[in-house]
């Protein structure tokens, strides 16, 4: 696979997640569907191991310009690389009302990125 097609897999994976109003890190329903943007994140996971430069570049992006669970979504990535970066994200989402839907399995819900962020740099 040429570096060409990976940058564009990466960029795609990016977009998706900009516009996720969904955060959900593993399968949702009872048939455990992975949404598209769980798919994406994963592949974003994927590129931080094989090419970090990258996709810290992207995930810098997506904190600064992505929906509200897209915002949640590049906090966590940063969360495997760079804890201090992470820390520093969630604590500027603290300030930010704007709200997305979260699944855990079956379990549908609403939350805020406040909520969210607070609960993350909380441990919970």
């Amino acid at each position: 696979m040429g570096i060409g097609k990976k940058d564009r897999e990466l960029d795609a994976a990016v977009k998706e997640l900009a516009g996720a109003d969904t955060l959900a890190f593993g399968g949702v329903g009872i048939a455990g569907t992975l949404l598209p943007a769980t798919e994406a994140y994963r592949h974003v996971e994927r590129a931080l191991d094989e090419h970090p430069d990258e996709a810290r570049k992207k995930i810098d992006w997506l904190l600064k310009h992505g929906s509200p669970a897209g915002k949640a979504y590049a906090a966590t990535l940063l969360e495997r690389v760079d804890p201090a970066a992470a820390r520093k994200a969630w604590a500027g989402l603290r300030d930010d009302d704007d709200e997305f839907t979260t699944f855990s399995g079956c379990i549908m819900g609403r939350a805020t990125l406040r909520e969210y962020a607070t609960e993350r740099l909380t441990g919970n």
